[in-house]
């Protein structure tokens, strides 16, 4: 929908493209981080990796997160954090469980590189603070995906 100014705010699925992108640069990051800090490889190239299903996979939180965070705003921050872990690794799970049906692996599969590892590779259960924690970020993504204004001409 239009405003007067002849702008309009981004559309769901341009804000899961959004989500998708820095889903991927959140994904680089984290594991070059990972490999640097590894007893097993001590990377010091900080070379990270993603996988090209993830734009989607990440592009869900137009879909799933944003309901979620717009009625948990003014709930405390120890329930909403929560709340996003148990809903990412839901989601990681659903969706890790999903591709190895379709494809035979799950891309990021966890097999071998922690502890509580569950569904096959799917999904960490010690990386619930981690996902605590982005999920909280993402509430300020979303805030800010939100305030974005595109222009609008007439054809």
């Amino acid at each position: 929908m239009s405003s007067d100014d002849g702008s309009r705010g981004l559309k769901r699925h341009e804000r899961a493209l959004a989500y998708g992108l820095a889903g991927w640069c959140m994904e680089v990051v984290f594991t070059a981080a990972d490999r640097a800090r590894s007893a097993s490889t001590r990377d010091a190239s900080l070379e990270g990796h993603t996988y090209l299903w993830m734009l989607p996979l990440y592009g869900l939180a137009a879909y799933l997160f944003e309901p979620v965070h717009e009625a948990a705003r003014t709930q405390p921050l120890w329930r909403r954090a929560a709340a996003y872990s148990a809903g990412i690794m839901a989601t990681e799970y659903a969706t890790g469980r999903a591709l190895h049906k379709a494809t035979g692996s799950i891309p990021w599969d966890y097999t071998g590189r922690g502890r509580a590892v569950i569904g096959g590779g799917a999904t960490r259960l010690d990386y619930a603070a981690h996902w605590a924690i982005a999920g909280v970020g993402m509430e300020r993504l979303h805030d800010a995906l939100r305030r974005v204004r595109i222009q609008v001409t007439a054809p």
